[in-house]
C-alpha cells in the first residue's frame, strides 16, 4: 500500500502551526559562527570533502543574504550544486521518501510552484523571524526538492533566512534532529529552539563596561 502523502500533511500543519508565538530574535553575530564550527568539527571529522562543500555552499548562502537575494529554488539549487559537487541540482521528478519510507512526499504538476510560494513567505514581515526560518527549513525538508542532500539544503536555507536579518547562531548542532511532517508541536518547537540558541549567543557575549 502506498504511504500517505506527507507533503500534503505538512502543508496542512504549516497552516495550523502557531508561528506567531515564536520568540523575537536580536540581530548580531556571535563570537563563533555555529555553522562554520559544525562544519570544521563533526562534519570534517566524518568527511572532510563533505565539510568543504558545505562551507562553500554556506559562503554562497551568506553572500546571497548580504545582497538580499529573494529566496527561491534557483538560489537553493546553486547552493545544492556546491553541496553535492555537481553542475546541476534539478527539482525531483518523482515521489520522494524519507525515514525508511515512512514518509512519502508526493509530486504533482503544482509541487514546484507550491514550493516557490512557500519560499517567498520567508520574508513575510508579519511572521517572527524565528518562525520564518523554522518554516523555511521544514518546507525544504518536506517538499524534499532535491534527489539528495535535502537535510543539508534545509539547514542552509534556515541560516540564509536568519542571515538576511543579520542573525547568526552560535550553534547549529541542536537543530540536527528528526522532524515529522505531521507534528505541529515539533514545528513550533523548532522556532522556539532557534530562540534559545539566539539567547545563548547574547548570553555568551561580553558585556561592555
Amino acid at each position: 500500500m502506498t504511504a500517505a502523502d506527507s507533503l500534503t500533511t505538512w502543508l496542512r500543519v504549516r497552516r495550523e502551526a502557531e508561528w506567531h508565538r515564536a520568540p523575537a530574535l536580536r540581530p548580531g553575530r556571535p563570537a563563533r559562527d555555529g555553522f562554520r564550527t559544525w562544519c570544521a568539527g563533526p562534519v570534517h571529522r566524518r568527511d572532510p570533502v563533505r565539510a568543504g562543500r558545505l562551507l562553500r555552499a554556506y559562503a554562497l548562502a551568506r553572500a546571497d543574504a548580504a545582497r538580499r537575494a529573494p529566496l527561491d529554488f534557483v538560489l537553493a539549487a546553486r547552493w545544492q550544486c556546491e553541496v553535492l559537487g555537481t553542475t546541476e541540482a534539478p527539482f525531483r521528478t518523482g515521489d520522494a521518501y524519507a525515514k525508511g519510507g515512512r514518509e512519502r512526499y508526493g509530486l504533482t504538476p503544482r509541487t514546484p510552484a507550491d514550493f516557490a510560494a512557500c519560499l517567498r513567505e520567508a520574508t513575510d514581515p508579519d511572521v517572527p523571524l524565528a518562525a520564518r526560518a523554522a518554516r523555511a527549513y521544514l518546507d525544504v525538508a518536506f517538499f524534499h526538492p532535491f534527489g539528495d542532500g535535502n537535510a543539508r539544503a534545509a539547514l542552509l536555507t534556515l541560516v540564509h533566512v536568519l542571515a538576511r536579518e543579520n542573525v547568526v547562531l552560535p550553534e547549529v548542532g541542536p537543530l540536527q534532529t528528526t522532524r515529522y511532517a505531521d507534528d505541529p508541536a515539533g514545528a513550533d518547537d523548532l522556532a522556539a529552539l532557534i530562540g534559545v540558541l539566539d539567547r545563548r549567543r547574547h548570553a555568551a557575549q561580553p558585556r561592555s563596561r
